[in-house]
């Protein structure tokens, strides 16, 4: 049994003599998540010994996120940290008491590369935020420089439309009784609560947990941020070209609503469906139906009843 107790927090910043942009750049959110500590590590390593050298601004790694996760090997502490991310007055578990150390930290920075991997075999990709708005869901005036950073991170699919699809989800569970805080604060994670403090911020999928190349896309992915934003002297990394990059938006959340109810096959994210296609079963042998042609994403065979099962996505060509 760990004693999160004894856990303690930290980061490591390196700061240039010029001024400059300030980036974080964080592991382990979920513990059993380490290509980003793998990552982090070896950049790291190439600071401390002089090989690279920050030149302007600074940037923060995070190696390990949430240290009770990370000890016990599992996605959450006592809770997933990456949902209703806000300090709290009054912690009531683990990651409250991180969320109180991290959310701070985050607001003294620009921006937030943000590195994490997935359960089912597929190839890495990056989630962006929203377009420019002043709505009242996630208001955001970073895109441009936000998009031009996801294009130059190494991976050519892009997917889109987090916060509304999965609070659209959190008000149907709630029976639409909800307020919209209630919804933000549920969909709330480390990206979110970065452009909330007015920055921008980027989460890297970087392939699945065991694969061994997941810690080498993070690795590239820091790099190229570093170049990108000028910390180091480096060339700019070129940007993905549109005819090589795959934009999706994400259009539903689906839910399983009974412990029994089991997919069709052994999904993987980006698979792709077509409207009618057999997803599922429900437990009481309800078929469950591809409401339109698109990819599936976050497909979840574990997913405890009354949560998030699956999601559908629909090609962006407007990306």
């Amino acid at each position: 049994m760990i004693d999160a107790s004894k856990l303690q927090f930290k980061s490591i910043q390196y700061g240039g003599q010029q001024p400059g942009m300030r980036l974080i750049v964080t592991g382990a959110v979920h513990g059993n998540e380490t290509c980003g500590t793998k990552a982090i590590g070896r950049v790291m390593q190439e600071l401390d010994s002089g090989q690279l050298l920050i030149r302007n601004g600074s940037v923060t790694f995070v190696p390990v996120t949430n240290p009770l996760a990370y000890a016990k090997g599992e996605r959450s502490g006592e809770r997933n940290l990456n949902r209703n991310l806000f300090p709290n007055a009054n912690p009531q578990d683990f990651e409250d008491r991180i969320a109180n150390w991290l959310c701070p930290l985050l607001a003294q920075h620009d921006v937030l590369l943000d590195l994490h991997s997935f359960n089912a075999a597929s190839e890495p990709f990056v989630m962006v935020g929203p377009r420019n708005n002043d709505g009242p869901l996630e208001p955001f005036r970073h895109e441009q420089q936000e998009r031009a950073m996801a294009r130059r991170l190494g991976v050519r699919r892009f997917v889109d439309g987090w916060l509304r699809t999965y609070g659209a989800g959190v008000q149907r569970r709630l029976r639409g009784d909800s307020q919209l805080e209630t919804v933000l604060r549920y969909g709330m994670g480390t990206t979110e609560y970065m452009r909330s403090t007015g920055g921008y911020a980027l989460t890297l999928e970087c392939g699945q947990h065991a694969d061994p190349q997941a810690p080498e896309v993070g690795y590239r992915a820091i790099m190229n941020t570093l170049a990108f934003l000028g910390l180091i002297d480096a060339p700019q990394p070129q940007p993905i070209a549109d005819d090589a990059m795959e934009a999706l938006s994400m259009a539903a959340v689906y839910d399983k609503q009974h412990a029994d109810d089991a997919f069709s096959r052994p999904w993987s994210s980006f698979d792709p469906v077509k409207q009618g296609e057999l997803i599922g079963t429900r437990a009481d042998g309800t078929p469950v139906l591809a409401e339109f042609d698109g990819r599936i994403l976050f497909p979840d065979s574990e997913a405890g009843a009354n949560s998030e099962w699956y999601y559908l996505t629909r090609a962006n060509p407007a990306f």
